[in-house]
């Protein structure tokens, strides 16, 4: 048999359970026993022993760097729910002070107690965090059969995740709400998204899991180029042909970010953020209007995080450097294109689409100094023609597609480096 485990940084993150200090492993007690602040919720600070140290409930709002200032002259052991790297703070820890600095003991998460519960395979559920973000965005992950799990923020959410569901179209969904798992209250109510949402003052404890068990509905594919009528738009909307040719351009990966300049009803950023739970897009539109409709559109198809600025380009693009830009508006005003390229990664994609003439003149401008692939779209949709079929052609799109360069050369201040 190995030695004890024992922590090496000067924070300890330990995960505790429903069941309390009767769930901790000897290590896990260790940690607590030698910290000399321990630092939680008031519910995870009742469940330990007595061991001397001072205890701190967490600031609200909650704050890092009050973990960092205590820990630089004591023992610090931080008390959070289940395994504390799963949608919890131990992730957040090691973000900012770095690993070499936290050691994490997990007991298990909720989303494992729930499957265990239910007999579900854990690696075939979505799981969506309702703590501290949108509940909307257990929207993008409905489908036919599809099992998913919502940690709870607090008592109502199972009834507002009902809502949800029946707003969708999956009001006949299983749904099952989990409260207290693993501890000694623990107990399971079951019945449908329908009977829940019907019941809207129910509260549940404010420690649940919502399970849902998706039946039919009308869900969404994740893939590029969904129904033009799942918009609301006033025309300025990248028709769905058109935009899954362009998504597949930008070739969205997991974590990346998009910026959607001229986002119009931003039907490009959205895509781009349903492609996978972890890619971000910053939406810049100059009219408010179009702006607010974005952001509807980006709440009803389940990525409510679309980051919108309301604002002319380019003055307004800046921030975080994007992986890819879609220029959808705004190709003709002088230094557009320009501050897109220069904002954008080495290795970054731009992408962007004209229709009329001047548009279309600006991309040939751009290709012969910038490089890339010049390509023209056109859709032929079929229409009655009297009593009969006839063919219309919408306007012609030409897209430019450009990957900027990653340098083969040090930078000046790589080459002044001894």
């Amino acid at each position: 048999m190995g030695a004890p485990f024992t922590g090496t940084g000067p924070v300890a993150v330990v995960g505790i359970g429903d069941d309390g200090w009767a769930g901790l492993s000897e290590a896990a007690r260790a940690l607590v026993r030698e910290a000399e602040v321990l630092v939680g919720g008031a519910r995870h600070l009742a469940m330990v022993d007595d061991t001397g140290a001072e205890r701190v409930a967490w600031p609200s709002p909650f704050r890092v760097g009050f973990v960092a200032h205590l820990a630089a002259s004591r023992r610090v052991c931080v008390l959070a729910s289940g395994d504390p790297m799963f949608h919890g703070v131990g992730a957040t820890l090691v973000r900012s002070l770095g690993a070499d600095r936290v050691t994490v003991l997990p007991v298990a998460s909720s989303a494992s107690l729930a499957c265990a519960r239910l007999g579900w395979s854990t690696q075939t559920v979505a799981v969506v965090s309702a703590v501290g973000r949108p509940l909307d965005t257990l929207a993008a992950e409905l489908a036919v059969d599809r099992r998913v799990l919502v940690l709870s923020a607090n008592g109502l959410t199972p009834g507002r995740a009902a809502a949800l569901l029946v707003a969708r179209g999956f009001g006949t969904s299983e749904v099952t709400v989990l409260e207290h798992l693993g501890g000694p209250a623990e107990s399971v109510w079951r019945g449908t998204a329908d009977a829940l949402a019907a019941a809207p003052e129910r509260r549940f404890a404010d420690l649940n899991v919502v399970a849902v068990a998706c039946g039919p509905g009308p869900g969404l594919s994740r893939l590029a180029g969904l129904p033009d009528d799942v918009y609301a738009h006033d025309g300025q909307l990248t028709k769905r042909e058109i935009r899954a040719v362009t998504l597949a351009a930008l070739g969205p990966r997991p974590g990346e970010l998009l910026w959607d300049v001229g986002a119009g009803s931003g039907s490009i950023g959205i895509e781009w953020m349903r492609a996978h739970p972890h890619c971000r897009a910053t939406a810049f539109e100059a009219r408010a209007d179009r702006a607010e409709r974005a952001a509807a559109n980006a709440i009803v198809l389940g990525v409510p995080d679309l980051r919108i600025v309301v604002a002319r380009a380019p003055e307004a693009l800046y921030g975080e450097t994007p992986d890819a830009v879609f220029i959808g508006g705004g190709l003709t005003v002088p230094g557009v294109v320009e501050r897109c390229w220069h904002a954008l990664r080495p290795g970054g994609r731009l992408v962007a689409n004209a229709v009329v003439a001047e548009s279309e003149a600006e991309l040939v401008r751009q290709r012969a100094v910038f490089g890339g692939e010049l390509t023209r779209l056109q859709v032929t949709r079929s229409g009655p023609v009297g009593s009969f079929t006839g063919w219309r052609p919408a306007m012609p799109v030409t897209q430019w597609v450009a990957v900027k360069p990653v340098s083969v050369f040090p930078s000046d201040e790589e080459q002044s480096r001894p």
